[in-house]
């Protein structure tokens, strides 16, 4: 197995300010990694490849962990597929680039769920990538992401670069984006319940019929897994990331209302999208090849999430009220 050292190295890590880029900054500072270079979005746009290129002349970063992407729910997907597309693209095309022209030692490509086919055999398959198109909501994002692992296999063949990628389910965990116009599932579900609870309303309306599945990997545990990968992983073969189960729309709502203590009634809006009917990956390979097993429980995982939203809900409402106002 050939081995990437962490520790005194300088690690680019795109992305890096953002929810689950945060957490994987903490899992490499417990690596110690010498330099941890974290470029914001506001200085350094990823979709110029100008800009990309200044980054890395300027920061010439060994190893890089490659998390920067424009993401959101089935909403955000829906009214921004062209630019969910063109952002993705362009990020990964200019990251890989820069890599192999400056000779990083190490690329780690952080994929997504969505780019499985959309009636993919459960449990999801590496080998299953390409078997079928993408659920259409989200499909533009997933087929972006899965481009850039083309590119990073076929750079792999032509040039040699150590890049590999990861195919995570549906994260949570503290630090998430809990804005209902572009947040995930369960942030979504846990400021839904939090305030009908705290405003005494006795109802919460949620997308669908509830039937889809999901499954969701703590955010803590992904971090592991990518630093896992840059110190212990080298082939062009996807890996999938995920926490091995999946569990109904209707019994994950009945779970987070329950630990969020809300008491009230639960309505399916049924004119609303399901998205993909089900997903849950096979983690056989992430565990042979590199040794990663989410270890955080769903309900811990939750209870937690749910904790660091209500210690941090007064801010969160503020900073998206100054937003809106700007």
């Amino acid at each position: 197995m050939n081995r990437t050292a962490i520790a005194g190295r300088s690690v680019l890590v795109t992305g890096g300010s953002g929810f689950l880029g945060c957490h994987v900054v903490s899992a490499l500072e417990a690596r110690r990694a010498g330099r941890i270079i974290v470029p914001r979005s506001a200085s350094c746009d990823l979709t110029d490849a100008v800009a990309t290129r200044s980054l890395f002349e300027r920061e010439r970063p060994e190893i890089v962990l490659h998390l920067a992407a424009h993401v959101g729910g089935i909403g955000a997907n829906r009214r921004q597929p062209g630019t969910f597309f063109r952002d993705n693209a362009l990020m990964g095309i200019h990251v890989v680039e820069e890599c192999r022209r400056l000779g990083v030692q190490k690329l780690v490509l952080v994929g997504t769920v969505c780019a499985y086919p959309k009636f993919a055999p459960i449990p999801f398959r590496e080998n299953d990538l390409w078997n079928g198109y993408p659920e259409e909501t989200n499909a533009p994002y997933g087929v972006a992401k899965k481009s850039i692992l083309v590119m990073a296999q076929a750079y792999r063949q032509e040039f040699g670069l150590d890049a590999v990628t990861l195919f995570p389910v549906n994260l949570y965990g503290p630090r998430d984006n809990f804005d209902l116009e572009d947040s995930h599932v369960i942030p979504a579900m846990i400021r839904k319940f939090v305030e009908a609870r705290i405003s005494g309303e006795r109802h919460v309306t949620l997308w669908g019929d509830g039937s889809p599945t999901r499954e969701f990997l703590y955010v803590d545990d992904a971090a592991d897994a990518i630093v896992l990968a840059a110190e212990r992983y080298d082939s062009p073969d996807p890996v999938n990331v995920g926490a091995g189960f999946e569990i109904r729309m209707r019994d994950l709502a009945e779970k987070i209302g329950r630990l969020a203590r809300f008491t009230g009634e639960i309505v399916w809006d049924t004119t609303r999208p399901n998205g993909q009917p089900r997903r849950m990956l096979d983690t056989s390979r992430a565990r042979e090849r590199f040794g990663f097993t989410a270890t955080t429980t769903f309900d811990a995982g939750l209870a937690k999430t749910i904790g660091w939203y209500e210690a941090n809900r007064e801010d969160i409402l503020r900073r998206e009220a100054e937003r809106r106002k700007a």
